[in-house]
């Protein structure tokens, strides 16, 4: 331990030096300016960063990168916040009770805790790569096929579970996103699935379409309505400062969303969106008020915003201890680390200690930098929402269509936008949940290559996989995720919580 501290203060040493400060500070900015936008998301924001990282030092360069990560995740909540748009996966939580707050008056509050929740999950993850690196990478190593088909199973059905007062519209919804995922190329084949001929499905339906179109043009076809009731359609004031005692009821929401993005976040291939969704469902669960998620509670924002910060670093453990990325940011750090002549793996804690800690003392002064930068611009955020709703509906369509298109750069993506916009429109109208088709369409292609494959490791035997400790929790895990709601439910006798409540 004492090896540990010393070692990290010799990191800080380093990423102190005001130069590195200056490269932080900066990494911040960026990063918190390109996640407002939809489409880059955080590899795509590091990619950009790579033509300036290459004229810096090892060091600055690494730390450079750090910061513009941490920027990223918080820039793409405030735009989910603010507009409903959000820009990756990770981001859609904050649309469902962050919009809500913004919606209500509360924006200032939802944008703090989503500062402060990054924070301090973000100095849970620090203490957790620093503590846990080693360890833990050796238990994501065991996770093989089986292990990540039940996670992302488990992953989909804690979705389910909350997505709607009626389990077979949230299981519609799912079955949609699934359905949608399923378009293109085969994974394992390469054969085309569902294209019906046409070239613009050949890779499948972009995912940034698809979001943006459920969640921020469906949004824009609801409030288009109420203009001729309101001409303006907006909340004239908005409280810019959080509460204390709103900061009380969220503490334990950060710290349960800051462990748990963490620890799935040291699993390769889990990502961010993953532990943001799970975060939302267990807050959910916990909570003594369920039928208040979805309407503008701070918990709401609170767990998911912790939890995909802490995920972000979580991804680091994997690169680092065993040179694998966990995620396509971290693939992109490590291409990065290979240009930069960083050799990534086990050996990286002995032959390079001064980019290791570095880098995870660059990682918490982010977050510091992060909250110093972002807090007293909230009340300039907030602005945003007092602008009247005939300038800000089609502020969104401009920024969906041109984030969709600068996303792969074709018009095709645009008509699927607009479609899955009118489809959005009309679940919303009729009752059926967003937020599982988003998961659906994620997880899709993983579930059934990890599926797959665990067909090939068990020559088809599927009761093969049930001698597995780890898919048998997750599989517990799943039916008690999907059915323990509806059994609270009856027993209380509270209605169950609808996400996409537009009344």
């Amino acid at each position: 331990m004492g090896d540990t501290w010393g070692l990290l203060m010799d990191g800080f040493a380093i990423a102190l030096q005001w130069q590195y400060i200056v490269y932080a500070v900066t990494g911040c900015f960026l990063g918190t300016v390109i996640g407002v936008l939809p489409g880059v998301g955080s590899a795509g924001a590091l990619a950009m960063m790579l033509p300036i990282i290459f004229k810096l030092d090892p060091t600055g360069a690494v730390m450079m990168l750090a910061a513009t990560y941490t920027g990223v995740m918080y820039g793409g909540s405030t735009a989910s916040i603010l507009l409903r748009v959000p820009g990756d996966t990770s981001a859609v939580v904050a649309c469902l009770d962050g919009h809500e707050m913004a919606k209500k008056g509360r924006a200032g509050p939802a944008l703090c805790i989503a500062a402060i929740g990054s924070y301090i999950a973000g100095t849970i993850a620090v203490v957790g790569m620093m503590l846990l690196a080693p360890p833990l990478a050796d238990i994501a190593l065991q996770f093989t096929a089986p292990e990540y088909f039940m996670l992302y199973v488990f992953g989909l059905t804690a979705v389910a579970s909350f997505a709607s007062d009626s389990l077979v519209k949230a299981l519609m919804s799912m079955v949609l996103g699934l359905m949608i995922a399923t378009i293109g190329e085969d994974i394992m084949t390469g054969s085309r699935r569902y294209t019906f001929g046409h070239e613009a499905l050949w890779d499948g339906i972009n995912f940034l379409a698809v979001t943006l179109g459920l969640f921020a043009i469906s949004e824009v076809l609801v409030n288009t309505k109420k203009l001729r009731e309101d001409s303006l359609g907006m909340i004239l004031e908005h409280r810019i400062y959080i509460k204390f005692s709103e900061f009380v009821e969220s503490i334990g929401s950060i710290f349960r969303g800051g462990t748990i993005g963490f620890l799935i976040g040291v699993l390769p291939g889990a990502g961010a969106g993953i532990a943001s969704f799970v975060s939302y469902s267990i807050e959910r669960q916990i909570h003594r008020t369920p039928d208040k998620f979805g309407s503008g509670i701070i918990q709401g924002v609170a767990g998911p915003e912790s939890a995909n910060n802490a995920a972000s670093a979580g991804s680091f453990v994997p690169m680092l201890a065993l040179g694998v990325p966990g995620s396509a940011t971290t693939a992109v750090m490590l291409g990065a680390f290979l240009i930069l002549d960083i050799d990534a793996g086990p050996l990286m804690f002995q032959e390079r200690p001064d980019i290791i800690w570095s880098l995870i003392a660059a990682l918490y002064i982010g977050n510091i930098i992060l909250l110093v930068l972002n807090l007293p611009m909230i009340g300039v955020f907030v602005q945003i929402l007092k602008m009247p709703m005939r300038v800000l509906l089609p502020l969104i369509m401009v920024i969906s269509i041109t984030g969709v298109y600068l996303n792969d750069g074709l018009v095709w993506s645009i008509s699927f936008l607009l479609l899955f916009g009118f489809i959005g429109y009309y679940m919303r109208i009729y009752g059926f949940p967003l937020a599982p088709v988003i998961l659906g369409r994620v997880l899709g292609l993983k579930m059934e290559l990890s599926f797959r494959q665990s067909m090939v490791m068990t020559q088809g035997d599927i009761w093969l996989l049930l001698e597995r400790p780890i898919v048998c929790l997750f599989l517990f895990l799943s039916v008690g995720s999907l059915f323990l709601p509806q059994i609270l439910a009856r027993i209380t006798g509270n209605k169950k919580v609808v996400l996409d409540d537009d009344d």
